[in-house]
């Protein structure tokens, strides 16, 4: 049996789809070894696919480079849920309970599950996150294993527009099947953030290329999620309209510009373009994008002195300057996020901040796959481990326990190899065909061959 187990996940972002597999021990250690990217262009908007095939082909190409790094076969993929449309829509519910009885985590279950169902006009809802029980009127953070007659629940409901996932769908039809919709910045949070970070109050800023998702978290719970259609691109568009350059130029300039927030900017030429001029674009609309991440606090019911810091992810926070300026305007203290602590990367290539995302799908997923389950099944030559069943998806035999992916037959002792059959026993010989004309002419050469010279 193999001691490991794989891990493989989607990230869809507006500029680029990255795929990743990380392998997991028996004692729990998490390793990141292989990893691809592939561009979009206007294939997916603020998060939302738009052409369902380029993306398709994109997606399918990063699953067979991964499957020929591994020299495996990709079953199943967990896929990040993120986009434009996906927001937090806060919510309660109230049950009343049988004093008698303690209330159980099934219950809770339950009364969550029934807070989802109540539909939203023109949204679906993805997931239901708790955030305040009330038991009789008392607050507490954990009811299970309480008694009350009443119990009040305070929720955020995780929603989105239905062509969001819709169209996620679409685009993973085929061999690879989604395992798991995992909600990419509640993911991330659960992931990189500390639990003081939530306890004290705490904004979770993804700055992505054309979205920027704030999460608020105050009191351990989430407060407050929504994602704006604003993002990097954005500003480098800024700077390809009015500096009339292409989008690959302007994108080049923005990231080679030193300081470009700073207003002592270097009068440089970079690629034809002053770096002045490119540099107000950047700080105009890094401005409004600031701007727009502050006033979600008090649209959360929240202010600034009941928040302890804010933690910047995504490639737009590669901006040089702009976790400065974000301290600077909104007054919290800002520190970039990092990958997860339980994942090892140790190739350097791939350990990028940019793909913080991805490596919070990986970690989450690798702690709540079950033990004996892998989303990726390796390919086996000549001797193999003598439990292992090659994957066989014709009959099983009643000695076989199916595991998900792999196969394995009940211990039992090995059998020794048949013994050849009695001779009486054996299939009779197949009728030899005919000469062909080949052996009749070599016949007829080795005879002339050894005739005696004498006879000549």
């Amino acid at each position: 049996m193999s001691k490991s187990q794989y891990i493989a996940a989607l990230e869809i972002g507006s500029s680029k789809i990255v795929g990743a597999i990380a392998e997991k021990t028996n004692a729990g250690y998490v390793q990141v070894n292989h990893l691809e990217v592939e561009k979009l262009i206007n294939s997916v908007r603020h998060g939302c696919v738009q052409n369902v095939e380029n993306t398709k082909g994109c997606i399918n190409s990063i699953i067979r480079k991964l499957e020929n790094r591994i020299d495996g076969t990709i079953d199943e993929v967990y896929v990040g849920f993120s986009g434009r449309s996906l927001h937090s829509e806060p919510t309660e519910v109230n049950h009343t309970l049988d004093a008698t009885v303690p209330i159980t985590d099934e219950v809770l279950d339950r009364i969550v599950a029934e807070a989802g169902r109540d539909p939203i006009k023109n949204y679906e809802t993805i997931k239901v996150v708790p955030r305040t029980y009330y038991v009789d009127k008392n607050e507490t953070k954990s009811p299970s294993g309480q008694f009350g007659s009443n119990i009040n629940i305070k929720l955020n409901l995780i929603v989105a527009r239905p062509n969001l996932k819709l169209n996620l769908d679409r685009v993973m039809t085929g061999s690879t099947r989604v395992r798991e919709y995992l909600v990419t910045p509640l993911v991330v949070a659960d992931e990189i953030l500390e639990s003081s970070e939530k306890s004290l109050g705490c904004m979770l800023v993804d700055l992505g290329a054309e979205t920027t998702t704030v999460s608020i978290y105050k009191d351990g719970s989430l407060v407050y999620l929504t994602t704006l259609p604003l993002g990097g691109r954005n500003i480098t568009r800024d700077i390809t309209v009015g500096l009339n350059v292409l989008e690959d130029t302007a994108e080049r300039v923005k990231k080679n510009i030193s300081n470009p927030l700073d207003k002592n900017v270097d009068h440089v030429s970079i690629e034809g373009v002053n770096s002045t001029d490119a540099a107000n674009y950047i700080v105009a609309r890094t401005g409004e994008i600031i701007a727009n991440i502050k006033q979600q606090i008090s649209y959360a019911g929240v202010k600034i002195v009941d928040l302890h810091n804010i933690v910047l992810i995504g490639g737009g926070a590669q901006l040089q300057g702009i976790a400065r300026s974000i301290e600077d305007s909104i007054k919290l203290k800002v520190r970039l996020g990092t990958h997860p602590k339980n994942l090892n990367i140790l190739d350097h290539n791939i350990n990028r901040a940019e793909y913080v995302q991805l490596f919070s799908l990986l970690s989450n997923a690798a702690q709540n796959l079950p033990y004996n389950q892998s989303c990726v099944r390796l390919n086996t030559y000549g001797n193999t481990d003598e439990d292992y069943v090659a994957p066989d998806y014709g009959n099983r035999g009643n000695d076989e326990i199916d595991y998900g992916y792999k196969r394995f037959r009940e211990e039992e002792p090995r059998q020794s190899k048949p013994s050849r059959p009695e001779a009486d026993e054996r299939p009779e010989p197949k009728r030899r065909r005919g000469l062909s004309w080949l052996e009749k002419a070599r016949n007829k050469m080795e005879k002339l061959m050894n005739e005696p010279e004498d006879d000549e």
